[in-house]
Formats: structure tokens, C-alpha cells, sequence
């Protein structure tokens, strides 16, 4: 059955909120994890999209930068209670984890000592099994033969060769252009059959994707370490991200340290984001509070809102221009080079600045493979993980003095 165009909605945005908020405060695991609760609750429980519907969503966002979940939970939205409904569903599954996160920025500049820094030791140690459980899993999805694995390995190399902040970005061109000349396309993605936004609001919405994507560098420029910086900063990572949120990492660090925060509080934030629901891109909240430009609350905003934007619009002009974007046999091939590429520049900040700032001994190394361990054969969520690794942290801090 063809989507309904959000100009008529069955639905109501109240509705959407309540739904949407309940799966903010309960969705643990990750982007792969949210999609198995949306389908759970948006097609199973509730009917509100036939499984082909929602799979097409999904297709759509998977090949999109920005956080999968996020864009398919606004596209749902969309699709069930127009425009305020596809607000309603992004702020009720993002503001949960994003006030426990900004809540925490605040006290940790009011905090400090010994049992503080232990704890975020004990958090960049969740970090490096976060995210060495991802470079695991991406790479046997992303990185299937000899020449994506080349693309990986080559993205690597680039990032650790270069401390320059554009080597990301480097590396996902090279890689878009290596998947061009050189990869075999991905396999086309189901279409759907009616678009959910209309042919002009999903050119105003690549429009203005545009607009800022060109306008906050040049504003940035002109006025240094501003809100408009802070934007850019996060504005430039959210539309670049493929592969997952764990990739967010390196595109954010780069800019922001040491300019804007220290690579503890960034780390101790990425850390802290894992034992939340909801999307990983909430951490942009802590990381904004912590920068704070003109207040904790101004700079929690703006970061939130910049680092979601860019994907959050590209899923409205995706969902229009879909049928004519999956025919592209270049662009999907360039995706492919794209998803090889994202697994090389997340291996790199595994090793650089995550390995390097957590693991300071034998003991380090225990701590974060057992937590990796733990992730990937026992299945135990995040949040237990984070709890043991910070309750072990700090008895080696406070009791043992290492």
C-alpha cells in the first residue's frame, strides 16, 4: 500500500510523542537494536505501516548519513501524523538520554577528584570495547572482499598518517571515489511506491541541507569559537556520518579537541552516551554543555540540534527522491566505497584517541576486553557494562591507588 502523504495524517503528534517517548526511555543497545523496537512497536503493536513500508524506510536511511533510527523514527512520524508528527517523534525519542546527558555535563565541572577521574577512566574503558565491538561488526558487513578491504585499510592508514582535523573527510571522498571507479553497486534497496514528503518540501529540505552545509564554514570563519562555530562543528559531522553513530567519533574529535573540551570530557562523554537509550548522537547534548558557549544550556541546544539536522533533512528529500536515487548504479557503488572507508577511519580511533588516552596497563587491557567479552559473546546491554567497568575503575582508583 502507498505511504499517505503527510499533508493527511490518521494520526495525531500527541500520539506520536507518547509513543515515541517510550521508546526513548527504554530503546538500549544501539541503532540496529532501535530498528528491531520500531518494527516491534510501529508495525506489530500499533499497525501504523505494513513491514514493506518500514522496510523501505529503512533502506532509505541506511544509505543516508546521519543516525539510522532517528531519521526512520521522524520518517514514521511523517507518515502517521505529518510534520508535527515527525517532530514529535524525534524529540520524544532524543530528549530522554540528551537531559540525562546534560545533567551530567553540569555536575562534572563541579566535580572533581579522585573518585571523579576514576570514574571517567572507568568510562574511556567502555569506549574502547564500544567501539572495538563496532569496528568487529562493520567490518564483516562493510568490508566483504579484497578491494573494500583496501578502501578500509587505506582510510586507516590515512588517519593515522595525518593529525590534520579534515582527514575524515578526506578519507570519506577518497573512499566515494575509490566505490566509483572500482567497487561492484550494492544491491538496490526495495522502493517505495508513493513518497512521504512531496516534490517541494523535499527540495527545500536538500535545499537548506545545502545552504548550511556551505554557509556555517564561511560564518564560522568570521566569527571563531561562537555558536555559529559550535554549529558547524556539529552540523558538518551529522551530515557526513555513514555507517552508524559510533562514527560520529572521529568527526567530532577532531575539531573539537583541545579547541573546545579536553580529550577526557570528550571521551568520558562518549563513554557515558553507551549506558543511555536512545540515540548515540545524544551525546552531542553532554559535549555541547561542557563547550559552552555563552551558557551550558545555549551550547547543549545548539549542538543537539545541528548534529541531528542534516540527517533529519536529508530524510525528507530522500523519501521523495528515493526511486531515482536507488536506480543510480554509481551511487550505490560509491556507497560501497563509502561504508569501507567508515570502517577504516572508526579502526583508526579505536586505536587513536581511544586505545591511546584509556589503556595504561596490563590491568586496562583486562577491564576493556572483558567488557568487550561481555558485549559481543554474552550479550549483556551496554549499561551493565558501563556499570562494571566504572565500579572497577574506581576501586582500583580509591583502594589500590593505581
Amino acid at each position: 500500500m502507498p505511504a499517505p502523504a503527510p499533508q493527511s495524517p490518521r494520526g495525531h503528534p500527541a500520539e506520536v510523542l507518547r509513543v515515541a517517548l517510550r521508546l526513548g526511555l527504554t530503546s538500549f543497545g544501539g541503532p540496529i537494536a532501535h530498528l528491531g523496537y520500531f518494527e516491534r512497536t510501529y508495525v506489530r503493536e500499533l499497525g501504523w505501516l505494513s513491514a514493506e513500508q518500514y522496510g523501505g524506510l529503512v533502506a532509505l536511511c541506511q544509505v543516508l548519513p546521519g543516525p539510522t533510527s532517528s531519521q526512520v523514527g521522524f520518517l514514521i512520524g511523517l507518515h502517521r501524523a505529518g510534520w508535527g508528527g515527525a517532530l514529535a517523534a524525534w524529540v520524544g525519542f532524543t530528549l530522554p538520554s540528551a537531559l540525562v546527558l546534560y545533567a551530567c555535563a553540569r555536575l562534572s565541572t563541579q566535580l572533581e577528584g579522585p573518585l571523579v577521574e576514576a570514574t571517567i577512566h572507568g568510562l574511556k574503558l567502555v569506549a574502547v570495547a564500544v567501539v572495538a565491538q563496532a569496528v568487529w561488526s562493520m567490518a564483516w558487513r562493510l568490508s566483504t572482499d579484497t578491494r573494500t578491504r583496501l578502501i578500509a585499510l587505506g582510510a586507516a592508514a590515512l588517519l593515522l598518517a595525518s593529525g590534520a582535523a579534515s582527514a575524515p573527510l578526506a578519507a570519506l571522498a577518497l573512499g566515494l571515489a575509490a566505490g566509483v571507479l572500482w567497487c561492484r553497486p550494492a544491491s538496490g534497496p526495495p522502493l517505495a511506491s508513493e513518497p512521504l514528503a512531496r516534490g517541494r518540501a523535499a527540495w527545500l529540505a536538500l535545499a537548506a541541507f545545502s545552504v548550511l552545509l556551505l554557509a556555517l564554514p564561511l560564518l564560522s570563519w568570521r566569527y571563531p569559537h561562537s555558536g555559529v562555530a559550535l554549529a558547524q562543528v556539529f552540523y558538518r559531522a551529522g551530515a557526513l556520518v555513514f555507517g552508524g553513530g559510533h562514527v560520529v567519533l572521529p568527526l567530532l574529535r577532531a575539531p573539537l579537541v583541545p579547541g573546545w573540551l579536553s580529550d577526557d570530557a570528550f571521551l568520558g562523554g562518549y563513554g557515558l552516551a553507551q549506558a543511555m537509550p536512545g540515540p548515540l548522537f545524544t551525546v552531542a547534548a553532554y559535549l555541547g554543555a561542557i563547550a559552552a558557549v555563552g551558557t551550558p544550556t545555549a551550547g547543549a541546544l545548539i549542538a543537539l540540534v545541528a548534529i541531528f539536522l542534516p540527517g533529519l533533512l536529508l530524510a525528507v528529500a530522500g523519501s521523495s527522491l528515493w526511486t531515482a536515487l536507488a536506480q543510480g548504479t554509481h551511487l550505490r557503488a560509491g556507497i560501497t566505497g563509502v561504508n569501507a572507508a567508515v570502517v577504516g577511519i572508526l579502526a583508526a580511533a579505536l586505536y587513536d584517541p581511544v586505545w591511546t588516552s584509556a589503556i595504561h596497563g596490563p590491568a586496562d587491557i583486562a577491564v576493556a576486553a572483558g567488557a568487550l567479552l561481555l558485549l559481543m559473546t554474552q550479550r549483556v546491554p551496554p549499561l551493565v557494562v558501563v556499570a562494571l567497568c566504572t565500579a572497577l575503575s574506581i576501586v582500583r582508583g580509591v583502594f589500590a591507588g593505581v
